[in-house]
């Protein structure tokens, strides 16, 4: 068993991108993998297919039934706000000590890799005490960063990092998932973070239709969540 939590410097950044590249990538080399996302806010359920819980689903090859959309997010919002909020606006809450629990049986079940993808960003509130920091931490499990390479990242991704780690939680890797129009190479904004989380693994994810280069980002990414 080896689980990971896939989170991110902020939301619209492309963890649902990096999680079903990954499903893929592992899939093709022969090996066990699933995944969850629990909590999903913004969610339209006429548009299931483009939604994170959707596209995963089609990454793992699995049907997308009622059955299936509860089983791999149990939390569902309509409101694209974070959780607390669009929770409010059903008059949920949710619960944080039965999101731990169904993360903590889904590891002890899992065959293989199991990937946990949060919602929004490290610090988006859940409720009105726990942010996806704090569900990180209480797992107990490495996380990967999903970043972007947009004017501002390299402060929010040490920032991230920061506060991860402040926590105990291992960061098996940074993923600069590159962002339309960035303002510089990618490779200088790479050298720059690097600089400043050396022990760190880096691994960007090209923008574009370039299937070769996909699969060596997501190839070499594959080699970090072993």
């Amino acid at each position: 068993m080896n689980a990971i939590f896939v989170t991110a410097t902020g939301t619209d950044i492309g963890k649902t991108f990096v999680t079903a590249g990954l499903i893929r990538a592992l899939r093709a080399q022969g090996r066990s993998v699933s995944a969850l996302k629990p909590v999903i806010s913004g969610l339209d359920i006429d548009a299931i297919e483009t939604s994170d819980t959707g596209i995963l689903l089609q990454a793992m090859e699995r049907l997308i039934t009622p059955e299936t959309i509860a089983g791999l997010s149990p939390w569902r919002f309509r409101a694209p706000l974070s959780p607390d909020m669009a929770a409010a606006r059903e008059n949920r809450v949710i619960d944080f000590a039965e999101l731990i629990t169904f993360c903590r049986k889904a590891i002890a079940a899992a065959d293989g890799t199991l990937f946990i993808e949060g919602v929004g960003g490290a610090m988006v509130p859940l409720d009105a005490r726990h942010t996806v920091l704090d569900w990180i931490a209480a797992l107990e499990i490495p996380a990967l960063l999903v970043a972007g390479t947009y004017l501002g990242t390299i402060s929010h991704t040490l920032t991230a990092l920061a506060a991860l780690t402040s926590r105990g939680v291992a960061v098996r890797a940074i993923v600069l998932n590159e962002s339309e129009n960035s303002p510089v190479p990618v490779a200088e904004t790479m050298g720059t973070i690097g600089r400043f989380a050396p022990a760190v693994p880096i691994t960007a994810i090209p923008r574009g239709d370039d299937s070769t280069a996909l699969q060596a980002a997501f190839g070499q990414l594959c080699a970090h969540v072993e």
